[in-house]
């Protein structure tokens, strides 16, 4: 998804870099593509090495930029202790020492801010991170943290190409598929706070895709063929993005077409550490240790370090893990133990790869009626339960899709992948990548299907970053080319006009303003349905998408449907301007339409009877 739409033209005055960067839960990273020394598919990609803080006073370039930031006690460091090549007046610090400090102190360490952005019901502008950190402690937004990541690296290419400055650049920045309208305006708010001026916006699995294209030298058309699905699953710090990416041909090119994406599911390595953080409670426990809530939290950050050297090395059997103390009775003042890779093995792959047939879909409990407020994680871990549900629901995703003639049998009872493309630094685990491949494969033997292949060679730390790039270039008009458009159909509330009834509310309608696959920055006018808007007092407007509901087109009206069918998004309150009409006046209007390249929901209401124009989109409430 785009956001300011640019020419695809390479004309003159086009920029000469278009930049990609992967604004991640756990890592960040940028990769550029040099548009005057690339032609055709060869474009050549450069990641860039991030100038950050790697201990007090040291600065050390590293390809990842870690998404941490860290907020010190104003004691605690010297001055200059925080100084990078581009400011040496800096109250904090981002990247691999905010990480590194924030895992022996973490109510001073601010992490998965991505999830935080997304998180419908905190409020990302306020400051609310570090979560649960005690009064003394500065905290900063969600939204914030995301700036400041941001900034980093645009400061990190103006120091590297002082001639070439990044405001004058083509940028893109990645989302998940799944973030909604408010996710992703948040996130172009966020990059246009830091100072990025042209701007695209980006989902994951697509780069990804692209990455894994321009890695292949043009060999990717004889690995995939027509009639190829290829099951994007990208499983990264904080999420898991499942997509579905059809292979079309036409006038004898391949042409790849983004079919479905899923949920938006909270379910990553976090969840990961904290499995492994509490086995490892429950092991000290029995040698006759206690760890309290804050010395858990340093030891899932401890943990987290220990996984990614454990799946990063083969060779390696144990890590070791050092608990910092809380009183004065330890020896040494710490507690030391260790994680093996048995442990590791058993926890990953029985708690989240479980070996389950297709049918089985995640599991839900009922909810304690109170609960503390933070991340919405999915209820259920397993990643093999939420694949299973994604590809039973998105069965018929290419019965609509022209020229896909692949179509799956009848009988199928899920839609069949043909090829996989994994993403995400979770998938670097043989282990685990094998796990995931060896289920889909039992699932497509149960339904008469053959195994789908692996798409090898990508970067899983640096796909998204270098996809990222190559769209850019793609978008000056060369390269390869993915279609899709939005992900899901969006529709608004329409409230039936009835008699009060007591405990009753009025039942609603679902207009449907923008069907699925409709382009980014195109519009689409309403048939000449009227209907009445509410002005000069608080409304809300409630709004709801749907991944599976292609056949409607704009103007559908549901009078019913079930919550497999449609998913409320965040609603918005507001109160339109009366301009000289009476408050609470119900004005005559139609409405139109119009998906903006951010992949936001714009709505416009035009009265029957005059001049004004009330614009209604997904914004950011302060109080959300």
């Amino acid at each position: 998804m785009s956001h300011k739409d640019m020419s695809m033209n390479t004309d003159g005055d086009a920029p000469r870099y278009a930049i990609g960067i992967d604004l991640g839960t756990t890592h960040c990273a940028l990769s550029y593509v040099d548009t005057e020394a690339s032609d055709g598919e060869q474009a050549e990609l450069t990641v860039l090495e991030v100038p950050q803080l790697s201990a007090p006073g040291t600065v050390e370039a590293l390809a990842l930029l870690p998404s941490f930031v860290y907020l010190p006690h104003e004691s605690e460091l010297a001055p200059g202790d925080l100084g990078l090549p581009w400011t040496a007046d800096q109250r904090f610090a981002v990247g691999a020492f905010a990480r590194a400090r924030g895992a022996t102190t973490p109510i001073r360490m601010v992490a998965s801010a991505k999830s935080w952005l997304c998180h419908p019901g905190v409020d990302r502008r306020g400051p609310i991170l570090p979560a649960e950190a005690p009064e003394e402690v500065e905290r900063i937004s969600p939204f914030e943290a995301s700036v400041r990541y941001l900034t980093h690296l645009r400061e990190a290419w103006n120091a590297a190409h002082p001639d070439a400055p990044f405001g004058e650049q083509d940028v893109t920045v990645t989302i998940p598929a799944s973030f909604d309208p408010v996710a992703r305006e948040l996130t172009a708010e966020a990059a246009s706070a830091a100072g990025f001026e042209r701007l695209t916006l980006l989902e994951e699995p697509q780069a990804a895709l692209y990455s894994w294209i321009q890695n292949s030298a043009g060999a990717w058309r004889k690995e995939v063929r027509p009639g190829d699905i290829i099951l994007v699953v990208d499983i990264g710090g904080g999420t898991t993005d499942l997509s579905l990416i059809a292979v079309v041909e036409r006038n004898g090119t391949l042409e790849p077409h983004r079919v479905a994406v899923g949920d938006h599911i909270l379910l990553g390595g976090d969840n990961m550490d904290l499995a492994l953080a509490y086995g490892v409670v429950r092991k000290l426990a029995e040698q006759g240790t206690k760890l309290d809530a804050w010395q858990t939290r340093a030891l899932a950050h401890a943990c987290r370090a220990a996984k990614e050297a454990l799946l990063g090395d083969t060779a390696v059997e144990s890590v070791s893990l050092v608990v910092p103390s809380r009183g004065s009775k330890l020896v040494g003042g710490s507690i030391r133990t260790e994680l093996a890779r048995s442990e590791l093995d058993t926890i990953l792959l029985d708690g989240f790869f479980p070996q389950v047939g297709v049918s089985e879909h995640p599991q839900t409990r009922a909810r304690s009626a109170l609960t503390q407020l933070g991340l919405p994680y999915a209820q259920d871990a397993a990643v093999t339960r939420h694949l299973a549900a994604f590809l039973t629901r998105q069965r018929e995703a290419t019965a609509d899709l022209e020229g896909f003639d692949a179509q799956p049998p009848a009988d199928a009872t899920f839609l069949h992948p043909t090829a996989v493309l994994f993403n995400g630094g979770v998938l670097k685990s043989g282990l685990l990548a094998e796990r995931l491949l060896t289920t889909l494969a039992a699932w497509l033997e149960a339904d008469g299907a053959p195994p789908a292949r692996l798409l090898a060679g990508a970067d899983l730390d640096l796909a998204v970053a270098r996809g990222a790039a190559y769209y850019g270039y793609v978008r000056r008009g060369k390269g390869v080319r993915i279609r899709g458009g939005t992900a899901r159909a969006y529709y608004v509330a329409v409230e039936s006009a009835m008699p009060a009834v007591p405990g009753m509310e009025p039942p609603i309608e679902a207009l449907c303003l923008a069907p699925f696959g409709m382009e980014e920055g195109t519009e689409a006018p309403l048939p000449a349905q009227e209907f009445g808007l509410v002005v000069g007092e608080p409304v809300r407007f409630r709004f709801f998408g749907s991944s599976v509901r292609r056949q409607d087109q704009v103007g559908t009206l549901l009078d019913a449907w079930s919550d497999d069918e449609l998913q409320e998004l965040d609603e918005i309150e507001a109160t339109l301007p009366a301009d000289g009409r009476r408050v609470g006046e119900i004005v005559r209007v139609r409405l139109h339409a119009r998906v903006t390249e951010a992949g936001t929901l714009e709505l416009e209401a035009v009265p029957v009877d005059g001049n004004q124009r009330w614009k209604v989109e997904f914004e950011v409430r302060g109080d959300a």
